[in-house]
């Protein structure tokens, strides 16, 4: 390889079946997320159809700003399949065959029980020159091309459960060796404050900081605060970054960090409560029995998750968890003192040692001038008490958001109010 030291990529990704929609393009995200860990800058993402003088001209256009361009698909034995051939004929390149492709295609149908069809044949047709990565997962190998400006093209083949595997196991390595550095990100994960109020929060001098650098990310019902450094090794890299996460811990933000480099609330929650030998019992109205779901789809969740009651109906709070008619009457079903019932009612009739429940409107109907569409009550319960919490989610929003920024809090809430009593 030439000595050059790879900085700047583009991903471009060939296929007609992805403009169309026909196929959901998960190849990028995972790319650019490989690509930033080997301290190379995406720069651009594409997609371009079966069409080799479209495919050629993005080719050759991306090799002028950057140097490395990974590619995604076209690969496979049928007429559209161009991408090598596009391609070699933009680097001057012959096709030639690679017997030990053509040979390890014919072992994969042959342990397949299948006939191989000669169209299959084309899969072991590579560039003069090319670095060919054996495909351990499919028949169409991956490929390395490189100019002799040291500008490198990577093909690889389209379906995700063959990318995947090949680019960590093989171009990965190819590509370490002509990397200078490394990036490394943590995610502080926040709710309860959006994401302009997050960025307000932090001072300047970390947000215009060139290395680490800090940004927000928006998602449903949190906000990601992303730190990334880049750095000669994985552990200097990692060492600025835990430096600045430090500074931002100690910024009022820190009481709405819930964890950091965390998949999700739910699985935060549930990581606490086995590490203290506990379980929780939900019961949920308005989330509809989302929170018992997100806690459920944790895997490992079976010793700390005792049970759920969606209890929708105002009888069935009285009938399942014994909240009193009286207080319902006198409160509203949405209320403090009703949700506060509903928790300790689910302690008392579950083994737990923790309770979340909900109840408020989230509409479209419902509602009233003091609790408006997105007035959504959380209690969390232990046998010493519940602390309950009220929040106000936009009415403008559409039900789905009102009940999922819902659940993330109250699991937020639960992990807050269980940290402090281990």
């Amino acid at each position: 390889m030439n000595g050059k030291y790879l900085e700047k990529a583009e991903i471009l990704c060939v296929g007609t079946e992805l403009l169309i929609g026909d196929i959901v393009n998960t190849n990028a995200a995972y790319l650019s997320r490989r690509l930033a860990a080997l301290g190379i800058g995406v720069y651009r993402q594409a997609v371009v159809g079966d069409n080799p003088e479209r495919l050629r001209a993005d080719l050759s256009a991306a090799l002028e700003r950057v140097d490395l361009v990974v590619m995604s698909g076209g690969l496979g034995p049928t007429m559209d399949d161009l991408t090598k051939e596009t391609a070699a004929d933009l680097f001057g390149r012959r096709m030639r065959l690679h017997a030990p492709s053509l040979t390890h295609i014919e072992e994969y149908f042959r342990a397949a029980g299948r006939e191989m069809t000669d169209n299959n044949k084309k899969q072991a047709m590579m560039p003069e020159g090319a670095v060919v990565f054996p495909n351990d997962y499919g028949t169409a190998p991956a490929l390395a091309l490189e100019s002799g400006e040291g500008k490198v093209v990577v093909m690889l083949p389209g379906p995700p459960r063959e990318l995947e595997p090949l680019f960590r196991e093989q171009v990965e390595p190819y590509l370490m060796k002509r990397c200078s550095a490394v990036m490394v990100s943590r995610n502080l994960h926040i709710v309860g404050m959006g994401e302009s109020a997050v960025e307000a929060a932090i001072p300047r001098e970390i947000l215009d900081a060139a290395n680490p650098t800090v940004a927000p990310y928006c998602a449903t019902g949190e906000v990601r605060l992303r730190v990334t450094a880049r750095a000669a090794s994985e552990r200097e890299a990692l060492a600025l970054c835990d430096e600045t996460v430090s500074k931002l811990r100690r910024l009022p933000i820190d009481r709405y960090i819930y964890g950091i480099d965390v998949p999700n609330p739910e699985t935060a929650l549930v990581d606490a409560l086995r590490a203290g030998g506990m379980s929780v019992v939900t019961a949920e109205s308005c989330t509809g029995g989302l929170i018992a779901k997100r806690l459920t789809d944790v895997a490992g969740c079976s010793d700390a998750v005792a049970g759920s009651a969606v209890t929708y109906q105002t009888r069935e709070k009285e009938r399942i968890l014994g909240v009193p008619s009286s207080l319902i009457e006198e409160h509203g079903v949405v209320s403090e003192a009703v949700v506060a019932a509903m928790a300790k009612g689910a302690l008392s009739r579950f083994d737990a040692e923790l309770a979340i429940a909900t109840t408020g409107y989230a509409g479209p109907g419902g509602g009233t001038e003091q609790e408006p569409v997105g007035t959504v009550y959380v209690a969390i319960a232990d046998r010493d008490g519940a602390e309950v919490t009220r929040l106000s989610l936009s009415s403008r929003r559409d039900r789905a958001y009102i009940r999922e920024v819902a659940a993330n809090h109250a699991l937020v809430l639960a992990l807050s109010f269980l940290r402090k009593k281990l």
